[in-house]
């Protein structure tokens, strides 16, 4: 698997293009972008259970699942949230402009929105930009992922070829997310592209099994976005279908890697974050509660202020296990361990050098291994600490 920031330009899956350009709502930065595919691709998502659903979200959550789609167009800066009948009029207008330019059915083109919420789109801006959008597309994922930002400092893209029993498919991975991340369905923004033949039934599935193990196990700052979605497209370019059980789980198994690839970059790159948590539970007799705990320990802000802070306070990740309801019983049989440093078993403190674990803490990725000692279920959480910079960061968003 090929990370795209810092390394080399991401390519896009056969029959897939994809742009981003400054129309102007934005002052410095790419505002606007599209992914594209020559032909109508299968297509599903995941979508924000915030009840204060964007007029994007709204308009796309209905087209979904479908066989049909040409395009999705994003637009940042303005996430037409809380904008009322006129966001939803606004969105439609956008919609028809970027189907027009593509020269395809209003149905075939899906949206989402990234911004502040509560402001009106400015289509005397966006509307006239839907030319150069569909011109400019390209065969790599850089400038829609770089359109697509908000607070995030970098963008974030993957990509892998994949060989199955009738030949190699593309899977590629755009996303972003910096603030505003507890998601309860996906990413922030989540775009996963495949020039592989497989039905929308099956997209829906792989769509929000992938999303249930990595978009929905992060946490930033525990705010569910009113405009979080994720989509999978598959426009069969290559050829190739999934013939057997072997193609279908090693398919699986890359979107699923791809997934949390881009969920791990997006807890890395919190607002004001220097460091990514990783919650490990294991040996639980329970599934959802496991999650529940990992995730409720990465959102924790006396914890995200030790690790910033590289203080190894390992009561502070017991005190929120207990919160989070892993029963007494379990917690005496638990041992946890920081970096690799064992702090905790049986009930009890384990003695340990601070200044050894300090030391350790100041690495970019901390590790934490929870062990209940009770089941055969696992569940992984990342986060990320909490800093001075978050603050002046949301002080500042506007």
């Amino acid at each position: 698997m090929t990370p795209g920031p810092g390394v080399r330009r991401t390519a896009l899956p056969k029959g897939f293009l994809a742009s981003g350009i400054n129309c102007g709502v934005r002052r410095y930065r790419p505002d606007m972008g599209m992914i594209i595919s020559s032909v109508p691709a299968v297509a599903a998502g995941v979508f924000t259970l915030n009840e204060c659903r964007a007029a994007p979200v709204r308009y796309t959550q209905k087209l979904l699942p479908a066989d049909n789609i040409r395009a999705i167009l994003t637009n940042s800066g303005q996430a037409n949230a809380a904008t009322g009948d006129e966001g939803i009029e606004k969105n439609l207008m956008m919609m028809s402009a970027a189907a027009k330019a593509l020269g395809c059915d209003l149905n075939q083109v899906l949206v989402a929105s990234t911004g502040k919420i509560g402001e009106q789109l400015d289509t005397g801006k966006i509307l006239p930009c839907m030319p150069e959008l569909v011109s400019r597309a390209n065969e790599h994922a850089e400038s829609f992922a770089t359109a697509i930002l908000t607070t995030d400092l970098v963008p974030k893209t993957v990509t892998s070829q994949v060989t199955l029993s009738s030949g190699t498919i593309r899977i590629t991975g755009i996303g972003k997310g910096s603030g505003m991340i507890h998601p309860n369905m996906a990413t922030m923004l989540g775009y996963i592209l495949t020039d592989a033949v497989i039905t929308k039934e099956h997209a829906a599935e792989v769509i929000k099994k992938s999303s249930d193990v990595s978009f929905n196990m992060i946490s930033v700052d525990g705010d569910t976005s009113t405009n979080d979605c994720c989509f999978i497209m598959a426009n069969g370019a290559s050829g190739v279908a999934l013939l057997n059980d072997q193609d279908v789980k090693k398919f699986e198994a890359v979107v699923e890697d791809i997934a949390i690839f881009l969920a791990k970059s997006i807890a890395a790159d919190g607002e004001g974050a220097s460091k990514l948590i990783e919650v490990n539970i294991k040996n639980s007799d329970d599934l959802a509660l496991a999650k529940k705990a990992a995730r409720g320990v990465t959102l924790s802000p006396l914890i995200k202020t030790a690790i910033h802070g590289e203080d190894p306070n390992w009561g502070r990740i017991l005190a929120r296990l207990g919160a989070e309801g892993i029963p007494a019983e379990q917690l005496d049989r638990m041992t946890l361990k920081l970096q690799g440093v064992l702090l905790f078993e049986k009930g009890q403190p384990v003695k340990f050098v601070k200044e050894e674990v300090k030391a350790l803490l100041k690495q970019a990725n901390v590790k934490m291994d929870i062990n209940l000692n009770s089941g055969k279920f696992s569940a992984t959480a990342w986060g990320c600490d909490l800093s001075k910079k978050y603050v002046e960061i949301n002080t500042e968003y506007c």
